[in-house]
């Protein structure tokens, strides 16, 4: 089973605007909810959630403790941040049920990049083709990350499939056991490269502005043709 790590929370009893002030003194409102609980509005400590994401990343369990009450086991449903300035602006926590199962993503963690024989004595480049997947799975072992390790890849035929991904076997993942999550594509040749940067320079010629067109002639001023009329 996955340990929960421990959050702690305050009931909240401000909306909207007013929430503002609450926000400079370094809290994110947030709100929970789940099946079978009325909704209710929190605070969290901000510099306490970063840690947390540092730490376990946002697909894990928490428990969530409120006004010093025992924890509430909860996952991260959602998170806003500003569009600007990129803080965390809202959260929404979804209490779970022990006993039922969960739907939710969790990130592909990619290492050994530097240790892949494709990577560091081909001088391939690695292609990840997915960030995360969803899983499906009771809470208790609903991982935080999923760890993806391109060492394996030795050669550019070498791929790595969903069905490859080290997970328990209490946790199913939704996808095709076929799909390629990583592989190392060759260098690009020499012919390959000029063949880029000729199509580059033809791009650029059509760029408006870039081609160099003939002026045309002031309002009322002759030609050279006319003139020797």
């Amino acid at each position: 089973m996955v340990d929960k790590v421990k959050l702690v929370a305050k009931v909240r009893d401000v909306l909207g605007r007013k929430t503002e002030k609450g926000r400079k003194e370094g809290l994110i409102p947030a709100v929970i909810y789940g099946r079978g609980i009325d909704s209710q509005n929190l605070w969290i400590d901000n510099l306490d959630f970063k840690r947390l994401l540092a730490k376990s990343g946002e697909s894990t369990m928490i428990s969530l403790e409120i006004d010093g009450h025992n924890g509430h086991n909860v996952i991260i449903y959602d998170i806003q941040e500003d569009p600007v300035k990129g803080n965390i602006i809202h959260i929404d926590f979804f209490q779970v049920r022990m006993d039922e199962e969960i739907e939710t993503e969790v990130e592909l963690v990619y290492v050994g990049e530097e240790k892949s024989p494709a990577v560091k004595e081909l001088g391939g480049v690695l292609v990840k083709n997915m960030d995360n997947v969803t899983v499906k799975c009771l809470p208790a072992y609903l991982p935080s990350e999923i760890t993806v390790d391109v060492s394996k890849l030795r050669n550019f035929e070498d791929r790595i499939h969903v069905k490859d991904l080290d997970v328990s076997e209490k946790v199913k993942i939704d996808s095709d056991p076929e799909t390629v999550v990583a592989l190392v594509s060759p260098p690009r040749t020499e012919a390959e490269l000029d063949s880029l940067e000729e199509k580059v320079e033809e791009d650029v010629t059509k760029v408006e502005g870039v081609v160099k067109e003939e002026a045309p002639a002031e309002e009322g001023a002759e030609t050279e043709k006319e003139s020797k009329k």
